[in-house]
């Protein structure tokens, strides 16, 4: 539990009390996960409704194609982020970091605080818990990444040059999930060696948001 939420709340609470007050932001993130909540809502019956449970037949194999079609439904996270960002006053720090915590806390409580509270809690150690309290940490940033690429691709200012890059960044964040799904399945490779994966991978992601997003700072003029 420690691992999952104490480095995220020590790293941006000081940053989130800097504006609080100002933009109302504890409260803004709340409606982000609220909103969170209703878009995952909707992507379940639509994922239950067009690609319903097969019956086992095919364990151990994966259809990528299948996966690729249910990855889709995922491009609903991007308007839910998107009507996060514009229900958010105040400057571009303040949108990003609000809606990506809101965002990215309401997925960690969903579907990480039972699993780390039941089972973390049991006699038995078990390292899974521990890879899956790191997985809630690149979650955060992939999610904050996600929201700023949503934030820069609204943005009539940006750089047209630029539209086509920040577009197909917006894609491989909501294709991540299967990519990395077949990144691991042809590389055979182990829980840890995907984690480092998926941690480089995103950290990739963000640093390229953080420059193209530093650049339009710079030059419209916000900090």
């Amino acid at each position: 539990m420690i691992i999952t939420y104490l480095p995220v709340f020590d790293r941006l609470n000081p940053k989130l009390n800097n504006f609080r007050s100002e933009y109302g932001a504890f409260w803004k993130c709340f409606q982000a996960g609220g909103i969170y909540m209703f878009t995952q809502l909707c992507k379940m019956l639509v994922l239950a409704t067009f690609f319903p449970a097969s019956d086992g037949s095919d364990q151990g194999k994966i259809d990528f194609v299948a996966e690729f079609l249910k990855a889709t439904v995922d491009l609903a996270d991007l308007a839910g982020m998107y009507l996060v960002l514009m229900g958010i006053p105040g400057k571009a720090h303040a949108k990003v970091l609000t809606a990506g915590i809101g965002w990215a806390g309401a997925e960690n409580l969903l579907s990480r605080f039972l699993l780390l509270w039941v089972g973390a809690r049991g006699a038995e150690f078990d390292w899974i818990y521990i890879q899956k309290s790191l997985e809630s940490n690149i979650s955060l940033v992939h999610n904050i990444t996600t929201v700023t690429l949503v934030w820069l691709w609204s943005r009539h200012d940006l750089n047209r040059s630029l539209l086509p890059l920040v577009t197909a960044m917006l894609l491989v964040c909501s294709y991540k999930p299967v990519l990395m799904e077949l990144l691991i399945y042809t590389t055979t490779t182990g829980p840890w060696l995907a984690l480092l994966v998926r941690a480089v991978f995103t950290l990739c992601l963000g640093v390229t948001t953080l420059q193209i997003y530093a650049g339009l700072a710079h030059t419209i003029g916000i900090y």
